[in-house]
């Protein structure tokens, strides 16, 4: 070790010593040295003191943990030794649930000794009240209202309680609902004396200077003492499924007493106003009320509820700081008990019961609307005393059964009536389809049972309105027009013929005007209710049921007590469905609008059928090739009358029938038919003279004139414009200009100078029987010009030089091939 040392040092010395130099720095080098071991030797010191002060506070340390064991086993000792006496137990296990018995008991002796001084409390409370009571009235509001807050905290300790003191919250409620009555006695019998010399309830009555002062005392003192019933809780709570009445201030439960007694004489009784089916006598005496004393409670009653009312929370809720509000819900509660004695009354009487509703709700809408009475319910706004009824007192049932019995009944008797059937030709406008006095009836109906309805709150009561009475009303009536439209294809087949044992004269009339006046009453009613439906469908009322129906199927899978499918089916399929599209009445007016497009199809098709067979005995003549200009005549040919005929009667009744879009749409379609018959068995079938092709442009501008006669200008020369254009293409003269005279015989030999062909003929022999309108009807020519032969030779050319002759002579709907072929049914171009 020593060793060790040395060596060190000397490697210290020759680090610092290693030149003659470092020998004159030898005396700063020793005291460096010492410097250093002198601090060695502190730190030494130190450290030595810090381990021997450690190692006392250790032995301490120890010492004291002894003595804490020591202490806690002779604790523990002792507590056994004392359960062991109190509970005569020898283990502690045994003695512990007999010292919690214990401390049960102590713990329900502390309770009720708090109970005893909060009891103590409310009588020493009560107590002061009634004596202050004795002396002054406003004195003995301070008591109460400590014994009202002290009520109000009890509540809601008994309500985190769970009910655990359900006999002291009783208690402390008498004695408090005690007080109040006593102290709301004497303060109304106060405002009572002051009525009394106002000589209330006169109408007049008005507040003198000098009794102002005692005015305001008598009423803010009223509202004074209901104004922690009013901002604290409710002493009865209502059931959540009920609506929560709003309270009627104290000032005006006295101002309407006198009131109360007048409506009960007159209408309790057994007076003449007393009436079970003229409810409108209670309930307009009611408004008469409202209307004579608002004078005197907006003027003397207002400025009193907003001095006391402003600044609380109460100062947000109309039906207490307005005062008319107010005064509504003070006289409300007799009509309610009006009310709830006569609706049983005329439960069994459904037109009384009806009419009650009826009253109801139009009171209701008065109070809402004239009045501004909210109910205190802010945007929701008053649902009315028909909705507490129909819906709390579960009357709503029982008078939409009564409703919809009646509506049906009155549906019965308009489809019974014997002109249920007619065409209503007054009622609408002349140019509109017209639709049968019954399907005018039902609408009615049904527009008066939605004003019925309209004035309802809850969207599921409209709901139930427009499904299980309108939208019914609507589909017996579908049901019944479609039956009525297949009892006539029945009639009108040869199988429903020969099974219903029609005869020939009735089967005659079904396919005549009468099968189609039949036919237009199906189609006129349709049309009409259909229109209705979707004019129903924009308006507001509807509008806003659609979109609540819109609005809840998206949130809920059921709409009341049915589906949303359910309600689609009878409705719209765009319910529920993201589409903004969709109306109420989609499902029903579809329904009339597939029975409208059948029916139009089925008039159309008895019209196409009766004109087939009127041109049969038109169609096997052939006399058009024989025709000479002296057997040619203006007239039309006799085989074209019972078409003729059967046009003038049947478009005659359908323009006074049907509105001029469908009449078009009809005699467009019949025109077809004709058209079509003209030129596959005339004009594509046979040969034509001069006045043979005249003839047939008389026939066609008789029919022409027939159509437009009934249905307007222009319909049946579009309906009949390729017939008219091969006419007039078989109607050309000779050559231009005139065409010659015929000398033909009934051999069909005309007799003309063949060599006109394209070089032109001279007017020797030329006659005016073959020109336009003039000789039979014949169409004026595109070109005067152009006789048969010069247009023979344009139209055979080629395809550009006939589109350039057919439109020289407007023909527009001929094509090349066609104009051919027309015009190679002259017989002059025979050979």
């Amino acid at each position: 070790m020593d060793d060790d040392h040395g060596t060190r040092v000397a490697d210290y010395l020759d680090d610092k010593l290693q030149t003659p130099q470092d020998l004159d720095a030898l005396a700063d080098l020793l005291h460096s040295i010492h410097a250093q071991h002198g601090l060695l030797k502190q730190q030494l010191h130190d450290a030595q003191r810090d381990l021997s002060d450690a190692k006392t506070a250790a032995r301490e340390h120890h010492h004291a943990l002894q003595a804490r064991a020591r202490a806690f086993h002779d604790e523990q000792a002792d507590i056994d030794r004392r359960l062991q006496v109190v509970a005569a137990a020898d283990t502690s296990d045994d003695a512990v649930p007999r010292f919690e018995r214990i401390l049960d008991t102590l713990q329900r002796l502390d309770v009720a000794s708090a109970y005893v001084d909060l009891l103590r409390e409310v009588d020493v409370l009560s107590q002061e009240a009634q004596s202050q009571l004795q002396t002054s009235n406003e004195a003995a509001l301070a008591p109460y209202k400590q014994l009202r807050a002290l009520h109000t905290r009890l509540l809601r300790l008994q309500e985190d309680a769970e009910g655990a003191a359900p006999q002291l919250l009783y208690h402390v409620d008498q004695i408090t609902q005690a007080l109040r009555s006593q102290i709301l006695h004497a303060f109304s019998a106060h405002l009572d004396n002051v009525l009394g010399k106002l000589k209330w309830p006169a109408p007049k009555a008005t507040i003198t200077s000098t009794l102002l002062p005692e005015w305001e005392s008598a009423v803010l003192k009223l509202l004074d003492l209901q104004l922690p019933e009013l901002d604290g809780v409710q002493y009865s709570q209502a059931d959540a499924s009920k609506i929560k009445l709003p309270a009627v201030l104290f000032p005006f439960h006295v101002l309407v007493q006198p009131l109360e007694m007048r409506f009960r004489y007159h209408f309790d009784g057994d007076k003449a106003t007393n009436r079970i089916d003229r409810p409108e006598y209670f309930l307009s005496h009611i408004t008469t009320l409202l209307s004579d004393y608002s004078a005197f409670v907006v003027e003397n009653v207002q400025p009193l509820l907003l001095k006391q009312f402003r600044g609380t929370d109460l100062a947000l809720n109309p039906v207490y700081i307005d005062a008319m509000s107010a005064f509504i819900t003070a006289l409300l509660p007799m009509l309610r008990a009006k009310i709830g004695t006569l609706l049983p009354k005329v439960a069994a009487q459904p037109q009384l019961l009806s009419h009650l509703m009826h009253e109801l709700m139009s009171f209701d809408t008065t109070i809402r609307e004239e009045w501004r009475y909210d109910g205190g319910y802010g945007v929701e706004g008053w649902k009315g005393l028909s909705w507490e009824f129909l819906v709390q007192g579960d009357w709503f049932g029982r008078w939409l059964q009564v409703e919809k019995d009646f509506a049906l009944a009155r549906y019965q008797s308009i489809v019974e009536a014997p002109d249920f059937g007619d065409l209503d030709y007054e009622s609408v406008d002349p140019k509109a389809t017209k639709p049968t006095k019954g399907a005018i009836r039902v609408n009615d109906l049904l527009e008066t049972i939605t004003d019925r309805y309209r004035p309802l709150t809850s969207f599921t009561q409209k709901l139930r309105f427009l499904i299980d009475i309108q939208i019914t009303v609507f589909d017996k009536l579908e049901e019944r027009l479609r039956g009525n439209l297949e009892a006539y294809l029945t009639l009108t087949t040869s199988l429903g013929r020969a099974m219903g044992g029609v005869s020939k004269e009735e089967q005659e009339r079904l396919l005549g005007v009468e099968g189609l006046e039949r036919l237009c009453k199906t189609y006129g009613s349709a049309d009409y209710l259909e229109r209705a439906m979707r004019d129903w469908s924009d308006d507001v009322f509807f509008l806003d049921i659609w979109d609540e129906l819109q609005d809840r199927a998206r949130r809920a899978g059921n709409i009341g007590a049915m589906s949303v499918a359910d309600v689609a089916e009878r409705t719209s399929k765009a319910v529920g469905g993201d589409s903004d599209g969709g109306a109420l009445f989609d499902e029903t007016a579809a329904a009339y609008s597939r029975l409208r497009i059948r029916s139009e199809k089925i008039i159309t098709d008895t019209l196409n059928s009766n004109v087939r067979e009127a041109l049969r005995a038109y169609r096997h003549i052939n006399p058009w090739a024989t025709l000479s200009a002296s057997s040619s005549a203006l007239a039309s040919t006799a085989e074209l009358d019972p078409l003729i005929a059967y046009l003038t009667t049947t478009l005659g009744f359908l323009s006074r029938a049907l509105a001029p879009a469908p009449l078009r749409r009809i005699a467009r379609s019949a025109l077809a038919t004709v058209s079509s018959i003209v030129w596959d068995n005339v004009v594509s079938r046979h040969r034509f003279s001069t006045a043979g092709a005249a003839q047939l442009s008389s026939d066609l501008h008789a029919v022409c004139h027939v159509v437009d006669k009934a249905v307007g200008p222009g319909v049946a020369e579009a309906g009949l414009r390729r017939c008219l254009e091969g006419a007039q293409l078989l109607n050309l003269p000779i050559k231009g200009g005139k065409a010659p005279a015929e000398s033909s015989d009934d051999t069909g030999d005309t007799g003309y100078d063949w060599e006109a062909w394209g070089a032109g003929a001279d007017d020797e022999g030329e006659t005016g029987g073959g020109t336009g309108s003039d000789a039979g009807g014949g169409a004026v020519l595109g070109d005067a010009d152009l006789g048969l032969w010069e247009v023979e030779r344009r139209l055979f050319a080629d395809n550009t030089s006939a589109r350039g002759v057919l439109e020289a002579l407007g023909l527009e709907m001929l094509s090349e091939s066609e104009g051919r072929a027309v015009l190679g049914r002259r017989v002059e171009l025979a050979g």
